[in-house]
């Protein structure tokens, strides 16, 4: 009885602990319940979340993406500048993913093809990513968007922001792919053993170069929701959310050596970094603090992890 509690707690440990994390953050500040506060944390962790759809898909194969905050930046460039000539945004959606999963899929070819760690190969790409956005746009940000561009940031259906709504369907869609589809089981095989996989008649290049792709284009899609929400394009966008995503990944309960996770775990974990965020704002702590507080969570998330294997 007290093993299966045990295991019950354990399965269960990401959902536990955002649940604890509130109700301490909610008895420190009652600024914290509020509707208001509530979906402002929903609209924050939006950004984060969709960045660590596509980050799931990657670390579940075993693999890294360093380069997701640098594609962010180029992706939200290139929305922007497209946005202040007042293409439709349907357009602007469309091209904008497409350049995002080409993006992944640069950084996919060298993995899988190149047969070199996805560590350094993301590395390098994030450095050079970052450089071409210096360079598209001059170093300078981009804004007079339009407000038809600025809505999908800003906007509200019926009561509930629109960015919460496009993590939803991103979720959902994720989550059909990974649990309902064979891609999903291969994504789940290739990361539980590499080699085992291709013995068995799986094409583990593609396999491996495909989440690379979704992680560009989950990055693209996340550039377009930080863009239109400040209203401008910044080169430096995006800078550490890679590690956001994976410490959202990494607290979802997903193994960094890939094989075990899942999607809704990395949801979960999204929301913990971010009423962690929430709640050290509201508290008034010192930035400098957050990143010793949410680095120590982390921590203690990966040697749980580790303990309990």
């Amino acid at each position: 009885m007290e093993k299966d509690i045990k295991s019950l707690l354990f399965k269960y440990k990401s959902l536990i602990g955002l649940l604890i994390l509130c109700i301490v953050i909610s008895l420190v500040t009652p600024r914290f319940l509020t509707v208001p506060n509530i979906l402002n944390v929903f609209t924050q962790v939006s950004v984060n979340a969709i960045i660590a759809v596509g980050m799931c898909f990657v670390i579940l194969t075993g693999g890294i993406d360093l380069s997701v905050g640098s594609t962010l930046a180029i992706a939200g460039a290139i929305a922007a500048s497209l946005a202040q000539k007042n293409v439709n945004i349907v357009l602007i959606l469309i091209l904008t993913v497409i350049i995002g999963g080409l993006i992944g899929l640069v950084n996919g070819i060298i993995v899988a093809k190149g047969k070199i760690q996805a560590f350094i190969v993301t590395l390098a790409t994030m450095t050079v990513f970052r450089g071409v956005t210096y360079v598209y746009t001059n170093g300078t940000p981009i804004s007079g968007l339009g407000t038809n561009f600025t809505f999908i940031g800003n906007g509200t259906i019926i009561g509930i922001p629109l960015p919460v709504i496009i993590i939803a369907i991103v979720a959902l869609i994720a989550w059909y792919v990974l649990t309902q589809t064979r891609y999903g089981r291969y994504v789940y095989a290739v990361g539980g053993n590499e080699d085992s996989s291709r013995l068995s008649g799986i094409n583990t290049d593609k396999i491996k170069a495909l989440v690379y792709v979704l992680s560009g284009a989950a990055a693209a899609l996340s550039a377009i929701v930080v863009t239109s929400r400040i209203g401008s394009a910044s080169p430096n966008a995006g800078s550490g959310f890679e590690l956001d995503a994976i410490a959202a990944v990494v607290l979802g309960g997903t193994s960094l050596s890939g094989g075990e996770g899942s999607l809704t775990g990395t949801i979960i974990g999204a929301m913990i970094i971010g009423v962690l965020n929430n709640g050290l704002n509201l508290m008034n702590v010192s930035p400098f603090y957050q990143s010793i507080v949410k680095g120590l969570v982390i921590l203690l998330a990966v040697m749980l992890d580790k303990k309990n294997k």
